[in-house]
């Protein structure tokens, strides 16, 4: 079955994840499109800007750019899990689910600022587990802070989740005064920065400051949600709605780390609905984002399920159904 062979670490699990992954982007590279209508396409932040520049009308070249980040991403997520060992069982389901939640959205294969920005954080939230029972200031703080701005200057909306340094702070630490300031120093020193070489090479930084704003506060246009799109964003939710509650019931049972960890996951996944539902700057793109932390819970909900046909039957039904999507843009 599907699940069970997903479930095991082999080389022959490594190659069918890379056939996978090819798979879910064929459309992306059989006709490889920009995505205008989105806030971020007309008002780009710094960074973003500067891959805009440098890949252009060339949309092949921005399409094979993110499918690298991409894998770039799907190692993280993996390797994450293998170094706190918060899911207690080495497995590629986090970077299975992953594909499989991003790939509901065909449109979104394609140079965006989403994906890297996703990357800083996946930093972000490495580096805050590490300053778990680390002794004296933990400077990894500040580095946070820096990931998330540096994350923000791709994509405006990421500068939201500096919240996860202080939240962070809260779990794991004593609440130090001074890993606070650390953190928020982290974070407006990438702005800092970019402010500072605005002005010496002659740009207006009040454009800068007029193009965060745009992305925080402007309007993206709404997407459109096909008739099978929704249904399989109902399927998905239902089992990760399945999987987070599933998850709280084992917590208690947890080492203190991994529900550390876990918390943490959910604020980040809690975050990133808030900023959907909150914020008219924020589309479907932020599912870059949310999809992090839902591959854990996932990943956590069909590892330890004791029930054996019905988890089989749940993953190969989102399987399937990813698959058709796939299949209906390319043809």
């Amino acid at each position: 079955m599907l699940l069970k062979f997903f479930k095991g670490t082999g080389p022959g699990v490594i190659s069918i994840v890379v056939i996978i992954l090819g798979a879910l982007w064929i459309s992306a590279f059989i006709d490889p499109r920009a995505y205008p209508l989105s806030l971020y396409e007309t008002t780009p932040m710094p960074l973003y800007g500067l891959l805009l520049d440098l890949f252009g009308d060339h949309h092949l070249a921005g399409v094979i750019f993110s499918f690298v980040l991409l894998s770039v991403l799907l190692f993280l997520l993996v390797n994450f899990n293998t170094t706190v060992f918060f899911i207690s069982e080495r497995t590629f389901l986090p970077a299975i689910f992953f594909l499989l939640i991003t790939s509901v959205f065909p449109g979104l294969q394609v140079l965006n600022p989403v994906l890297p920005a996703a990357i800083f954080l996946m930093f972000a939230v490495i580096r805050i587990m590490d300053s778990y029972r680390k002794p004296g200031i933990a400077y990894n703080f500040f580095d946070t802070g820096i990931l998330i701005s540096a994350g923000s200057l791709f994509y405006a909306p990421m500068i939201w989740f500096g919240i996860l340094a202080i939240i962070g702070i809260a779990l794991l630490r004593t609440g130090n005064p001074r890993e606070i300031l650390l953190a928020l120093t982290g974070l407006a020193a990438p702005y800092i920065i970019v402010t500072g070489i605005f002005y010496v090479i002659g740009y207006n930084p009040g454009v800068l400051l007029s193009d965060i704003a745009e992305n925080l506060t402007g309007i993206t246009p709404g997407y459109i949600f096909p008739r099978l799109t929704i249904a399989v964003l109902i399927y998905s939710g239902l089992i990760i709605l399945t999987s987070i509650v599933f998850l709280f019931r084992l917590m208690n049972s947890k080492k203190i780390k991994s529900r550390k960890t876990f918390y943490l996951l959910l604020w980040t996944f809690f975050i990133s609905l808030g900023l959907y539902f909150l914020l008219r700057s924020v589309s479907v793109e932020i599912i870059w984002i949310t999809a992090i932390p839902a591959s854990y819970f996932l990943t956590h909900y069909f590892v330890f399920i004791k029930r054996k046909i019905l988890p089989e039957i749940i993953f190969s039904v989102f399987f399937v159904l990813v698959l058709l999507l796939q299949a209906l843009e390319i043809f």
